[in-house]
């Protein structure tokens, strides 16, 4: 059964790619010669990057990251029985926190990121106790 929790399992997931995307876009349709995107060493290119494509990148690697608990949270969650509606106020909660940090990563906005990261942290692991 397909449930909207379920659904935000593949939200949370393709977030850290639209990250991506953001971070790359930069340098699409420039030659690598004069600092286009690279290809062939896509972790070095974004390695160079600063401001807003480094912030992307940046996103991209903390919204991998915040995965794994928020995943395992969902389906310990639902293996235990939980009010499914429950489960899916929390996941829907996790995902706008983390398109919330994401804007905040990109607008160089440190402490309204730092705060939106904790609130991410507290959904995920709030998960395993309903």
């Amino acid at each position: 059964m397909t449930t909207i929790a379920n659904v935000c399992l593949i939200a949370a997931a393709l977030l850290p790619i639209v990250c991506a995307g953001i971070a790359k876009k930069s340098g699409f349709g420039k030659r690598r010669r004069d600092g286009g995107y690279d290809n062939h060493d896509p972790r070095g290119w974004l390695a160079k990057q600063q401001g807003l494509p480094a912030r992307a990148n940046a996103a991209q690697a903390n919204g991998f990251e915040a995965l794994p608990l928020f995943i395992a949270g969902v389906l310990a969650a639902q293996q235990q029985g939980a009010a499914q509606g429950t489960v899916d106020a929390l996941a829907l909660a996790f995902v706008a926190a983390r398109i919330v940090y994401i804007v905040c990563y990109l607008a160089d906005q440190q402490k309204a990121r730092s705060l939106v990261w904790v609130l991410g942290l507290g959904l995920s692991i709030a998960l395993f106790f309903v």
